[in-house]
């Protein structure tokens, strides 16, 4: 490292501070930094730096399945923003349970987790290790933990908007299942949205999040000319289940999603969805934690979410009634 600094022309202090991923460097100081790392073939030790600061670097993500498009997303924003900021990644999923994820993380010594999604639900009625800084991704405040989340609801009211002002007298809804803070979050916008306009929400039809349960939902929908989806793949299930019907998207039936996954736009037809940013929701979810980890006393404020924009993108899935 001192080698470092005097190939950079600076303090053991300011090698330190890129080393470990510190905002506290003025960018052009750090590629001169990182310039003489390379040259020298300097690499950090983690095994030693944890020896020496008593932390690993390495973050815990707990999921209840990766089987869902989200959480996959999820889990390589987050691995890529911890990466950027210097720290590994380590996932389990909380298939015996949150405490016993807890219990498995805190054994490898990370020094902070966050819980995605469904397990986010979990929490509150856990019992935490004491040492674990902890950040929920998709939870209500007072989650017990500090919390960050997508506006689902303003994404949800915009959708639904969209498609009352393609002229059509009412929107039907494919929610996400009972359980999941994002899929109420996501109902409670289409509420909303048809509440301000005056109109009553038909009946909610429940899927899973998988393509299966939106294909299926598709009897359910009957005649529906408008039907705002809680995710992509219930959307492209609807999709196919609209075309075995024999009605045709969107001259007879609209259909939007949520999450903009990138196969979305070359569904048949292209699908009008939600977009989430989840590099922006990673990218938030582990400032949090590593400042939380390294001491910010501000950043364990549980009050008030993160809460990341989101934003109607319009494709061909959707037209005037």
């Amino acid at each position: 490292m001192a080698t470092v600094a005097a190939r950079a022309g600076v303090s053991g202090q300011t090698v330190s501070r890129v080393v470990n991923g510190s905002p506290r460097v003025d960018p052009q100081t750090r590629a001169r930094v990182e310039a003489a790392m390379a040259e020298l073939g300097y690499r950090p030790h983690r095994a030693a730096r944890a020896l020496r600061t008593g932390r690993s670097h390495t973050l815990g993500l707990v999921v209840t399945t990766l089987a869902t498009v989200g959480n996959s997303r999820m889990l390589q924003a987050t691995a890529e923003a911890a990466a950027v900021r210097g720290y590994a990644l380590t996932v389990v999923t909380a298939a015996d349970g949150v405490e016993a994820a807890f219990a498995r993380l805190a054994d490898q010594g990370v020094d902070g987790a966050l819980v995605l999604n469904e397990a986010s639900a979990l929490v509150p009625a856990a019992t935490l290790p004491p040492e674990l800084h902890l950040v929920v991704v998709d939870a209500p405040a007072g989650a017990g933990a500090a919390v960050v989340h997508s506006d689902h609801a303003a994404g949800s009211q915009a959708a639904t908007r969209h498609l009352l002002d393609l002229g059509h007298e009412t929107v039907h809804h494919l929610a996400g299942p009972a359980g999941s803070f994002a899929a109420a979050e996501r109902e409670r916008g289409w509420r909303e949205a048809l509440a301000d306009a005056g109109v009553v929400p038909p009946p909610v039809v429940r899927g899973d999040w998988s393509a299966e349960s939106g294909f299926a939902a598709g009897a359910a929908l009957g005649t529906a000319t408008a039907v705002f989806c809680a995710n992509d793949q219930m959307a492209l299930g609807l999709l196919r289940a609209v075309a075995e019907s024999g009605r045709a998207v969107p001259s007879d039936v609209s259909v939007v999603g949520f999450d903009d996954i990138p196969e979305a736009a070359n569904f048949l037809p292209p699908l009008t969805t939600v977009r989430q940013d989840f590099p922006a929701l990673a990218q938030q979810a582990v400032t949090a934690l590593i400042a939380a980890v390294e001491g910010d006393a501000t950043a364990t404020d549980r009050a008030a979410p993160v809460v990341v924009p989101t934003r109607l993108v319009e494709r061909a899935s959707t037209a005037h009634r």
